[in-house]
């Protein structure tokens, strides 16, 4: 996605050319490589700076006679030579690094300890003395950031539909980031959040099973080549950038399309999908609510009515402000961490999406899809299977505060005790953000709408508990609403 403001630098040159044969994901990029210093970061910008006459990033090739085809070959093969420098050199990893910031592993004890995914790692302890010592929390940390899945840029894949595509590179990272919360769901689902991935012995038989379903081809059901196909709607398509946004109502549309096909007992994504909406209609601006009854709902949809309740995978779009989050916000979506239910951000910067998964401090621990590999062939069958590119061995970060406006945040409730907890957190979050909450939380519809109308009229809405549920209140002495929100 880096790639972007570059397709527009070259104006009438296509980036993706449709009658391409040889593109840029040819060369693999090394996957979770450390990263290098800043200063060798910047080292290969004249390299990149002389790729900018208006010619198009593929060799392309039509189906004219012989002598033509070694004409546009010659044409073409300063260009093709350089790009093959560039990405065998790792500077397109430094490309992404420029957007995102390096990979690194400094984290300092004094910055306190991490949340990841709901789950607490002390990482400094302070004896009699008052000093401090790095504890074997940061080990646990390790242990449990390489555990989570990692899905990333892949190459060597079945075309997608009826393109020649058969690689995501530039524009999948947005995709790969919803797979991975996805992935990371399921995880917590069939293994638990205390799962840690195996050192010495093979993998668990749910594990595999789970890779399976993100496997890049059609028989596997949350592929990238299903996912386009299901979003359509919501403008993805080959070769484009998407928003988060889109990419949550995707996978909604998606386990649909699969729900319908399957028992219960044989669905790929076991639990309901519940996207949170500021309204009705789901695309205005505005906080958006969770409507307990619209939850309930959709367990009872997913379950065909044979539960009043079933797991549950929340998901929340929001855009919180215009260039970058308003820094109000910033102290609520630490806090979204500190959730037992907690599925990170998908999130980064503009042109480059990431999956967040941690905080410390003002620090955001990140997953990060934008690595290429070659295609793996997840066997059910066999638990031996090489699934080292299935997770990282690098810890990255950028600035909590840096990260795109429009994110999206996730949740998974596997019972309603679960979901219970969450609403209660969520309404304290609410209570504390000073008329300026991440997402609030209704009863019933009806309170959503009225909480709406308070909002656009200035109005905040605060909570108040009893013992049904949760129930929206206006609060006439509340402050007037300042935040950024806008058309997601």
């Amino acid at each position: 996605m880096v790639m972007k403001s570059f397709c527009e630098r070259i104006g009438a040159a296509k980036c993706y050319s449709k009658s391409s044969t040889e593109t840029l994901d040819k060369y693999q990029v090394p996957a979770c490589s450390k990263a290098e210093s800043s200063d060798s970061k910047f080292s290969k910008a004249p390299l990149w700076s002389r790729f900018f006459p208006s010619i198009s990033v593929f060799e392309t090739y039509s189906e004219s006679s012989t002598s033509e085809k070694k004409a546009v070959h010659s044409r073409h093969s300063g260009w093709t030579a350089a790009v093959r420098e560039v990405v065998t050199g790792g500077s397109m990893r430094r490309i992404h690094e420029r957007v995102l910031g390096t990979g690194r592993t400094d984290i300092s004890v004094s910055d306190g300890d991490i949340w990841l995914l709901g789950v607490c790692h002390k990482i400094s302890l302070q004896d009699s003395t008052g000093v401090v010592e790095t504890s074997n929390g940061f080990a646990e940390f390790e242990q449990d950031f390489f555990s989570k899945i990692l899905i990333t840029y892949r190459k060597g894949f079945d075309p997608i539909g009826d393109s020649k595509y058969t690689s995501d590179v530039n524009w999948g990272c947005m995709i790969r980031s919803s797979q991975m919360l996805a992935a990371q769901a399921l995880l917590f689902h069939k293994l638990g959040r205390s799962w840690r991935k195996p050192l010495d012995k093979s993998m668990d038989q749910e594990y595999i099973d789970i890779l399976q379903l993100f496997g890049d081809s059609e028989a596997s059901p949350f592929s990238i080549h299903n996912l386009l196909q299901a979003g359509k709607g919501y403008g993805l398509s080959v070769g484009s950038w998407v928003g988060p946004y889109a990419m949550c109502r995707t996978l909604e549309v998606l386990a649909r399309s699969w729900r319908e096909r399957y028992v219960l007992e044989e669905q790929p994504l076991p639990m309901a999908i519940y996207v949170v909406s500021g309204d009705e209609d789901g695309e205005r601006g505005g906080a958006p609510v969770v409507c307990i009854e619209d939850a309930t709902k959709c367990c009872s949809e997913f379950s065909r009515g044979q539960a009043a309740w079933t797991p549950l995978l929340l998901l929340v779009p929001l855009v919180l402000g215009l260039d970058k989050v308003n820094p109000r916000y910033i102290p609520l979506l630490k806090s979204t961490f500190t959730f037992p239910q907690s599925l990170g951000i998908l999130g980064g910067k503009p042109g480059a999406s990431t999956y967040i998964v941690g905080v410390q401090n003002g620090k955001a621990f990140y997953l990060d899809p934008h690595d290429v590999q070659p295609v793996v062939n997840i066997n059910g069958d066999n638990q031996e299977a090489n699934t080292s590119s299935y997770h990282c061995n690098v810890i990255r970060y950028i600035p909590l505060d840096s990260i795109d406006p429009s994110l999206a945040i996730g949740f998974y409730c596997r019972d309603k005790d679960d979901f219970d907890d969450f609403c209660f957190r969520a309404s304290k979050l609410a209570d504390e953000s000073n008329g300026a909450p991440l997402f609030t939380v209704t009863q019933s519809r009806s309170f959503s709408r009225q909480g709406a109308h308070n909002e656009l009229s200035g109005d905040s809405v605060g909570f108040q508990e009893n013992s049904l549920g949760l129930e929206s209140v206006s609060d006439a002495g509340a402050s007037a609403n300042e935040d950024d929100w806008q058309l997601l």
